[in-house]
């Protein structure tokens, strides 16, 4: 038996990423959610989080999107004042991990604030992958008691991981009708894996500030739609 979490990863990007992870939680089989906290639909999301209580909630720290929630983190921003993009923090050297801990200290914050209580964090873009920032994970994890989302195959060392396995295979032409059902064909069985998805519908936001908008809507559908084999089982 395979034990199953299928995240949600972006909610509270826009209230048309929020509708179409709710629906894939209440109509399919999205069983757990990861909340941008510096994003326009924050306030939507946390409304719905209180009304869908059986939607397990995480965090997902941001570094390449939107606007810092701290105004004291001059290395992680351009001229503009918004996060710098992926590439940048990538072959920079010269970021803050002081500034990053204080940001991603306040996002977390953020999310406690409003009352919901946290089963994990994860990163947008996966930047928590970035070797560089490593102690600051570490230094969170430990501070907030949360265990954190893998990096492919590897866990994050030294942090409690979510999941015995992450796929991160359910994106773009990986996004099949037959995704679960090969799933289960997987050498993972008596294993928690997470699955991670980006269900949502297309709004202003979504169609002028994500990359990855039309397949949204894809993956809503086959995530409401889909049918899971017996050997799997969602927890």
């Amino acid at each position: 038996m395979i034990k199953l979490i299928v995240n949600a990863d972006d909610f509270g990007y826009s209230r048309g990423v929020n509708y179409g992870i709710i629906d894939a939680h209440q109509y399919g089989i999205v069983n757990s959610t990861t909340m941008m906290m510096n994003m326009p639909g924050v306030n939507h999301a946390v409304e719905l989080a209180k009304e869908h209580p059986a939607l397990k909630l995480g965090i997902h720290l941001v570094l390449t999107c939107g606007k810092p929630l701290r105004s004291d983190v001059p290395t992680l921003v351009d001229e503009q004042g918004n996060f710098k993009k992926l590439k940048d923090f990538i072959k920079d050297n010269n970021i803050s991990l002081m500034e990053l801990e204080r940001e991603w200290t306040a996002q977390i914050d953020r999310f406690l604030d409003y009352g919901l209580t946290a089963t994990h964090f994860d990163s947008h873009h996966h930047v928590h992958s970035i070797p560089e920032f490593l102690p600051v994970i570490q230094r969170l994890s430990r501070k907030y008691n949360l265990p954190v989302r893998r990096i492919s195959e590897q866990p994050v060392e030294g942090v409690p991981t979510f999941t015995d396995c992450f796929f991160h295979d359910f994106y773009g032409e990986g996004v099949t009708q037959d995704y679960f059902n090969e799933l289960s064909q997987r050498d993972v069985d008596h294993q928690t894996v997470e699955v991670m998805c980006h269900p949502g519908y297309l709004d202003f936001e979504v169609l002028n500030g994500s990359s990855y908008a039309a397949d949204r809507v894809k993956e809503t559908s086959i995530l409401i739609s889909v049918t899971l084999p017996n050997n799997i089982r969602l927890v």
